[in-house]
């Protein structure tokens, strides 16, 4: 036997041997990998699908399942929202993939199968039973502080505020007393020393008399929406979880002490949505803003945070681009691997008006929708700017109100909108 074939005797066993167990070494890490949990982030992190198949919410949860632990089925008055085959198929997957969902199966209308069911019981035994803890609850309605804020009522009292007062329902007999007020305000020029009838109507009629957060209720099961306003009213109105909308160019930090204090004082659940910056494309913000609305959430103290992805114009992914996957992957990683800066202890608070239902959004913000500025938003407005420059995402936004007074929180200071000292 030459030296030459000796060596191959040798050499190609060897060889085989090397390959054959690098390639079980791959098999088992992938497989390990793929089988392993995910690290806790302490946070539910995903996106807020807003497509309109099956096909393409499968897409986006493949397109973020290594970096998300949150999949919203967040379309609304959508059709799919309507099927409950889709609706579980499409859940069915995520759950499959390891995410968690909340699902938004539209608003209560005959319409829809979902409320035709004379109880939410049953729909919650069989979802509990298919998903486990993986099913966080019911995405329900949208914005309704906003609504409440942006809403043209001037133009509905012009239309029917003569007539509101013989309407037999709560609702129209609310309205009707506002417009009372505001009928005194025209003829004698004072503005309302409170705000009562307006938050008592919000929280009565605009919310916890609305059938799909009553039928949400009774059942049990959790009930999140977005806002952009009027986080504290919509907590007091039954909502369970409320993510406050990062965007339009409005202060970040003042939305997160803002929704932070309702839910800290309320004991309550809070979020964050990142929504658009502009009502054209590319509607989102950069990736690394996004990432830094993110990251301003999470340290403090966020339970929730998803990106809103809508419209559904062309793209495979809707809205998202790889800018903001690349944006939530890296933010994902980083909450995975690092440790962030807590700022979610109760350090400072500022306690505002009792009822005080101003948007805060821009110095002409409305109160209520339904009045504009009083002698007190000013003051406001400037003890808010100071505290907020001065401790950012650790400042808490909270409101007067016997029953969740300001030490139920434990706050290290405590500042009052008409005092300049603690």
């Amino acid at each position: 036997m030459s030296r030459v074939k000796r060596v191959r005797k040798y050499l190609i066993p060897t060889l085989l041997i090397v390959i054959l167990a690098v390639s079980i070494l791959a098999i088992y890490v992938s497989y390990s990998s793929g089988n392993q949990p995910k690290a806790n982030p302490n946070a539910y992190v995903g996106v807020a699908f807003c497509g309109n198949t099956t096909a393409e919410a499968k897409l986006l949860i493949d397109k973020v399942k290594t970096y998300t632990n949150l999949f919203i089925l967040d379309s609304g008055r959508n059709p799919i929202s309507e099927n409950q085959t889709s609706v579980e198929q499409i859940c069915d997957y995520a759950v499959s993939q390891g995410l968690s969902v909340i699902i938004n199966v539209g608003i209560k209308d005959a319409s829809s199968w979902f409320w035709q069911q004379p109880s939410l019981d049953g729909i919650k035994q069989r979802w509990t039973e298919r998903w486990g803890n993986k099913f966080l609850g019911i995405y329900y309605n949208d914005e309704p502080g906003g609504v409440q804020l942006d809403a043209a009522w001037r133009k509905f009292y012009e239309l029917v505020g003569e007539n509101l007062s013989r309407i037999d329902f709560p609702a129209a007999q609310a309205l009707n007393d506002v417009y009372l007020k505001l009928l005194n305000y025209v003829n004698n020029g004072s503005k309302p020393e409170n705000y009562d009838l307006e938050a008592d109507f919000f929280i009565q009629n605009v919310i916890k008399q609305d059938p799909g957060i009553e039928n949400l209720t009774a059942a049990g099961i959790p009930s999140f929406t977005s806002d952009y306003g009027l986080y504290w009213w919509d907590y007091l109105g039954g909502y369970n979880v409320m993510f406050a909308e990062l965007g339009w160019n409005v202060s970040v930090s003042e939305q997160i002490a803002l929704v932070k204090g309702a839910a800290r004082l309320q004991d309550k659940e809070w979020g964050a949505m990142i929504t658009w910056k502009y009502d054209t494309p590319p509607y989102l913000d950069s990736g690394n803003q996004i990432y830094n609305q993110m990251l301003a959430s999470y340290e403090a103290g966020a339970k929730y945070i998803a990106v809103f992805n809508y419209p559904y114009e062309g793209g495979a992914y809707g809205t998202l681009t790889n800018d903001q996957f690349n944006a939530l992957q890296r933010f994902w990683n980083g909450i995975t691997t690092k440790k962030f800066a807590d700022l979610s202890a109760p350090l400072a608070a500022l306690v505002l008006p009792k009822n005080f239902g101003w948007g805060m959004r821009n110095p002409n913000d409305t109160i209520w929708g339904f009045w504009t500025t009083d002698n007190r938003t000013q003051e406001v407005a400037v003890i808010t700017s100071k505290l907020l420059s001065y401790y950012g995402a650790s400042l808490d936004i909270v409101y007067e109100d016997q029953a969740y007074p300001v030490t139920k929180g434990n706050y290290q200071h405590v500042y009052y909108w008409n005092s300049t000292t603690p």
